[in-house]
């Protein structure tokens, strides 16, 4: 995947996981119910700050806060972009 988008600094762009449709039990969850994902995965970073380089690179799974990031919509698709260290955890 090819994306014409590069990161400054300490920012990340991730792709959030899609929302989950049914509950562990098996009821399905309607769509004005869904909560946002906190998990995606990193497409795209920056080159970090002079003294501090980047610990998340392309490809890791990454849980994130709720209402962390900036929502961008590019060729069609939903990406966050946020800082790094909006990120809690790889995964």
């Amino acid at each position: 995947m090819a994306l014409n988008i590069k990161p400054l600094a300490d920012r990340v762009l991730v792709e959030p996981s899609a929302a989950e449709t049914k509950t562990a039990s098996g009821i399905i969850i309607p769509d004005n119910a869904k909560e946002k994902p906190q998990k995606g995965t990193v497409v795209a970073v920056g080159n970090g700050k002079k003294d501090e380089p980047l610990t998340v690179k392309v490809g890791d799974v990454v849980l994130y806060g709720k209402y962390g990031g900036t929502e961008l919509k590019l060729e069609g698709k939903d990406y966050l972009m946020m800082r790094e260290s909006d990120i809690l955890a790889i995964v």
